[in-house]
């Protein structure tokens, strides 16, 4: 049905799943260095949660991808499933997925105004693909 139209935009689904997981690998490296490896493979029931910059920086950069991610990936879904015939959704969704890339040492650096811009650019990415959903 949609056939060989839909692999950029699958490769793109791909790539940001990888994107999800690296996140996820991120703040748990973080955490389990500074809380050991004892509580990363236990129950975690004393709720002890890390204290240390990175570990946080990376919870909160990942919690921060985790926001936006559902409405990317629907974004994504509409602009393939209705057709891209202008080529923005797919261009904003690489704008969508290059800034999220480059947001995260940018987070891990405490670097402030400039995250927030890099975070604004992604958010045109996904606006761009919304407008493409109405072409």
């Amino acid at each position: 049905m949609l056939g060989a139209a839909a692999t950029p935009y699958m490769t793109l689904l791909a790539l940001s799943v990888v994107l999800l997981v690296f996140h996820i690998l991120l703040q748990g490296r973080f955490s389990t260095r500074e809380l050991g490896n004892e509580w990363n493979a236990g129950p975690r029931d004393d709720e002890r949660k890390p204290q240390g910059k990175l570990a946080g920086r990376a919870s909160r950069a990942s919690k921060n991808f985790q926001e936006t991610y559902p409405a990317f990936i629907g974004l994504l879904f509409g602009v393939t499933i209705t057709g891209d015939a202008s080529g923005w959704g797919l261009i904003g969704g690489w704008v969508w997925f290059v800034a999220r890339i480059v947001y995260i040492p940018l987070y891990l650096a405490g670097i402030p105004y400039f995250r927030s811009f890099v975070w604004l650019i992604s958010m045109v990415g996904m606006l761009a693909m919304t407008i493409a959903l109405f072409r």
